[in-house]
């Protein structure tokens, strides 16, 4: 049923900032400003290539609220996806026992329908790329029993298990699948890990419990992002394998949030075609 990888949704403590860093880093552009009421939010939705990033702001007591005061201001609250046929959605969840709110042309579904991972529905849209970046493809949910919640979102999310790759990372500890949603078309999908050691993702589990990690965005010059990054001094690391392959960009250098960068395809080295990954 999952088509993509759309936006993710960033609760955020100064406004003027997040929109800075999406927009020097990223190139990002806003799009609207409203509301979410089942949220309790303020919303600023910029476009981040052909996805969304979504900034929350607490209008009130509600989700974003009690996010914002238990994590200490902000950070990344929930991963969406988008489908052909948003009634389609909501019948499936339905027939699961899901409970969601529906806004417009958005669903949303806490955190205890999922594995600690906030999710929102939207209709598929075909949209143009803005900035230096092609789109977000993935969203990294940490969890204490990876089976279980890939079993979970086959169910709840329609998911096809056939596709899935199995993942395993001794240096970063954890072990897991990619739910591929649309392979070998597109990289889109949930990464499910499992911590298994107490590098940064298991103290990160520790701590947080079951719930999202990360996001990962594809651009075609991962140089480009990290020149943006110098000029604002924010803090990177480079992959492994280098710059040109892609780098992860600390959490204080956006809005709280541990961001990684692709070069176009790469991530196809772990994610079932090595070849088409070079």
């Amino acid at each position: 049923m999952l088509k993509r990888v759309d936006r993710v949704q960033i609760v955020i403590g100064d406004r003027a900032e997040a929109k800075s860093a999406a927009a020097t880093i990223f190139g990002a552009e806003l799009v609207r400003e409203d509301e979410v009421k089942s949220l309790g939010a303020k919303r600023a939705v910029f476009q981040l290539g052909a996805s969304r990033i979504e900034f929350l702001e607490a209008d009130g007591a509600g989700p974003v609220a009690d996010f914002a005061a238990r994590w200490g201001g902000g950070g990344l609250y929930a991963a969406g996806f988008s489908v052909a046929e948003l009634e389609e959605a909501a019948a499936l969840f339905n027939r699961n026992g899901i409970k969601f709110a529906r806004e417009g042309r958005q669903l949303f579904l806490d955190s205890t329908a999922t594995c600690g991972m906030p999710t929102v529905i939207s209709t598929f849209e075909e949209l143009p790329r803005v900035g230096a970046v092609n789109w977000i493809y993935e969203v990294t949910n940490v969890v204490a029993d990876w089976h279980a919640t890939a079993e979970r979102y086959t169910r709840i999310f329609g998911l096809n298990p056939s596709k899935y790759v199995p993942i395993e990372h001794r240096e970063f500890g954890y072990t897991g699948a990619l739910t591929m949603f649309d392979a070998p078309a597109r990289l889109d999908r949930i990464e499910i890990s499992q911590p298994t050691t107490e590098a940064a993702m298991g103290r990160f589990h520790r701590r947080h419990g079951d719930s999202l990690y990360m996001f990962y965005v594809e651009t075609d010059s991962v140089e480009t992002i990290a020149e943006r990054l110098r000029g604002r001094q924010g803090r990177f690391t480079p992959r492994r394998e280098g710059l040109h392959d892609g780098l992860w960009i600390h959490p204080t250098a956006f809005c709280g949030v541990l961001v990684g960068v692709s070069r176009t395809n790469v991530a196809w080295r772990w994610s079932g075609d090595p070849e088409r990954g070079r």
